[in-house]
């Protein structure tokens, strides 16, 4: 079974997750057929792409497949793991992608939501980005965007208490574009996409471009750069990562030690 259903209709692409058994989880072979979607998305010429699950959905992404997460001293996340590759699609492809959202978001999900240009939501969403609660590390790049997108404090706040927070109150900080019915989310996300395909395709593609680079110019030195990976290394070489992983396989609440 497909784990996406990706379709492209009036110059509009979409890929709906399709494994809800699993919570939509992020897992490889997952990540692996998006990028083939977005591969033929790009070489179709789409002018807008729609991320969404099916309708109704309770959890529109569990995040990352922690059972894939590997042993420690390896890193989770390196540059050519197929979910680095998706958010860099994301950012790099050049028509507007929208997230059209309905349930919650977890961990590594967020990420990938944050990165959209547009997000549309429903009021029942929730966002928890959850590390912590499970004693692994995040990618310095994944931090990046969540600063980018959320700001310092709301940053905090996520990866400190593990909590969700509402689609009112993403909406309220400018995280969410637009908070609409879950009766009428489908149809105006569409309707959004097809107002992005009457204008003109060069010079989205171009501002979308130019958006990206300036939001990122901010400079970080080597030694910060290195400073940052030790840090994460620190984690992902720890007790308690072996500790978090086992007590999400047993079902049971991890009991983390700091060390």
């Amino acid at each position: 079974m497909a784990l996406i259903q990706s379709i492209l209709k009036e110059d509009i692409g979409t890929i709906a997750f399709n494994n809800a058994k699993k919570h939509n989880c992020l897992c490889r072979d997952l990540l692996e057929e998006f990028l083939e979607a977005f591969k033929k998305f790009k070489q179709e010429k789409a002018r807008v792409v729609i991320i969404k699950a099916e309708k109704g959905a309770k959890v529109w992404s569990a995040g990352l497949d922690i059972n894939e997460l590997p042993e420690p001293g390896i890193d989770p996340l390196d540059y050519d793991h197929p979910f680095e590759k998706i958010l860099r699609e994301v950012q790099h492809f050049p028509a507007p992608v929208l997230a059209m959202i309905e349930g919650s978001v977890w961990g590594g999900a967020c990420d990938l939501a944050f990165v959209c240009d547009m997000l549309i939501c429903a009021p029942s969403v929730t966002f928890a980005i959850t590390p912590a609660k499970i004693g692994v590390p995040y990618n310095p790049s994944g931090i990046l965007h969540f600063l980018n997108v959320v700001g310092m404090n709301m940053a905090k706040e996520m990866f400190f208490t593990a909590r969700p927070i509402s689609a009112e109150r993403a909406f309220s900080a400018g995280i969410v574009n637009y908070l609409v019915s879950t009766d009428e989310i489908e149809k105006f996300s569409y309707d959004k996409a097809a107002q992005i395909t009457r204008n003109s395709p060069l010079s989205i593609a171009v501002i979308k471009e130019q958006l990206r680079i300036l939001g990122r110019s901010h400079p970080i030195s080597p030694e910060t750069f290195e400073r940052i990976q030790e840090l994460r290394t620190l984690v992902f070489n720890s007790d308690d990562y072996i500790e978090g992983k086992k007590a999400f396989q047993e079902k049971r609440t991890p009991v983390f030690k700091g060390k």
